[in-house]
């Protein structure tokens, strides 16, 4: 998938806003998949992403995190953690399924459908330059800043 053309997709977002790739010619895009708003590992992750946000944001790159959580979790959950970028509500599952993001996970024995940790950075042009999977949150987000930082 890297090195190709990301199709156009626009799903509803925290603050009011719909988030439209199309709208975001010319900018850096990095979209974060994360499996469930307001726990350990997720929270972590946007912590991260907030902390280094000036950062991303000096590089040209927009944040947007998408979850199948409501948009009413997300707002709660982008409230509580100060969260400066939004959050896409993605119940139907159609971004996550462009992207292949949902997989069968082992949760506390039991086979379950749910979201891979996973990150994307689309170029300015609208073009998938990388991606990661199965994420491990520890040190993850200074890798995609860093990467960022090379385009």
């Amino acid at each position: 998938m890297p090195d190709s053309k990301i199709p156009y997709f626009s799903l509803p977002a925290t603050g009011g806003h719909t988030f439209q790739l199309a709208a975001q010619a010319g900018k850096i895009v990095v979209i974060y998949f994360y499996p469930k708003d307001s726990t350990p590992g997720c929270t972590t992750e946007g912590q991260q992403f907030r902390d280094l946000h000036a950062e991303f944001s000096a590089a040209g790159a927009v944040i947007l995190g998408i979850s199948r959580d409501s948009l009413k979790s997300h707002e709660n959950f982008k409230a509580k953690q100060a969260f400066p970028f939004e959050l896409g509500a993605d119940t139907d599952e159609t971004v996550c399924n462009l992207f292949g993001v949902i997989k069968m996970k082992n949760m506390y024995g039991k086979q379950v459908r749910g979201i891979e940790r996973s990150t994307f950075v689309i170029d300015n042009a609208g073009v998938l330059r990388r991606e990661w999977r199965g994420v491990k949150v520890p040190g993850h987000v200074q890798e995609v800043l860093d990467f960022v930082k090379t385009l």
